[in-house]
């Protein structure tokens, strides 16, 4: 039986030939780069991690990794430890050791990519009480893998835990791990927001309302930014900025950091918190050409510089409420 394959909006294409990926590493081969900067790590603040059940925070370990602490669920997005990706190593140190890592309730897959599902680290932080949640077509894998408490979502898709309502939305990017599953699992991003539960959430206070969140994923610039912003209200999202250049090659697949930025005024959040950067060199950019990029689109568009908040490795942001 045929495996089912998915595909993004509008049938955009993310295909590239034998061809265009030998064009792409002799144009690496030609260009100087500035490798110098990298991103600081900062000292974690492990015994606020390790006790806060009240507050929404979001911790940056690297690349698409955060831990996002909501509703009294300790929640994980693309957990990657690894230190290298590839022939390519890791380019700093995690924010958080994985050993120092508080007792993960939720981990969050956007797609099956080496870069953001590392099954070596989910090992070390899966518990039996750990939910796991991945795109539609990704499943049953997990389960062979050993991950038995694991939840399907297709686009627009939820599932509710303690009191969080967690929604799978689309993404414009494409997966593979082997050279015979090409899309056979899809790809997307979550948000994050309070459900109508009999039971409130760990830690809820009457009348306190927790911002919702927007989780990206790996994305090309799509439509499908506008319609999550006019499917939900978003007050806080973490938007990849890096592995675009050269943009003939990667623009279909990652957003370049002016398209970021489009993508946070198009869902409408208050605060978007950059990632996807610094941690692997996927691509010919640099974090330095990614963040000064960001920066001078911030302010051609005048968005407040408050809005975007750049975090260090093991940096800790608190939203409000």
């Amino acid at each position: 039986m045929p495996k089912m394959r998915y595909g993004n909006m509008d049938r955009v294409s993310t295909d590239h030939t034998v061809k265009d990926f030998k064009q792409w590493r002799r144009e690496r081969r030609n260009k100087k780069k500035d490798l110098s900067y990298l991103v600081p790590n900062v000292v974690p603040e492990l015994e606020y991690l390790h006790a806060n059940r009240r507050d929404t925070s979001i911790t940056w370990i690297g690349h698409s990794t955060f831990l996002i602490q909501y509703e009294g669920l300790n929640i994980l997005t693309d957990p990657v430890w690894a230190r290298r990706m590839g022939l390519d190593r890791r380019l700093g140190e995690p924010g958080i050791g994985i050993r120092d890592m508080p007792p993960v309730d939720v981990i969050l897959i956007s797609h099956s990519h080496y870069d953001h599902l590392h099954v070596a680290s989910i090992r070390k932080l899966y518990r039996a009480e750990t939910k796991l949640f991945v795109p539609v077509g990704l499943r049953r894998k997990m389960i062979r893998k050993g991950f038995r408490n694991c939840v399907e979502l297709g686009w627009w898709e939820d599932a509710v835990i303690r009191g969080v309502k967690i929604s799978f939305v689309p993404a414009q990017h494409w997966t593979r791990r082997t050279p015979f599953d090409t899309n056979t699992s899809h790809w997307g991003g979550y948000v994050l927001q309070p459900a109508d539960a009999e039971e409130p959430a760990s830690g809820r206070e009457a009348g306190r309302t927790p911002p919702n969140l927007y989780f990206a994923g790996d994305s090309g610039y799509f439509p499908g930014f506008k319609e999550i912003g006019r499917r939900y209200h978003i007050d806080a999202a973490m938007i990849p900025i890096g592995a675009y250049e050269p943009e003939w090659f990667m623009g279909t697949q990652h957003v370049n950091p002016e398209e970021a930025l489009q993508a946070f005024l198009d869902v409408g959040a208050e605060t978007m918190i950059p990632m996807h950067y610094g941690t692997f060199r996927l691509a010919d950019d640099t974090a330095r050409e990614a963040l000064d990029r960001m920066e001078a689109e911030r302010e051609r568009l005048g968005i407040k510089a408050e809005s975007i908040q750049v975090l260090k490795h093991g940096e800790t942001l608190r939203i409000q409420p």
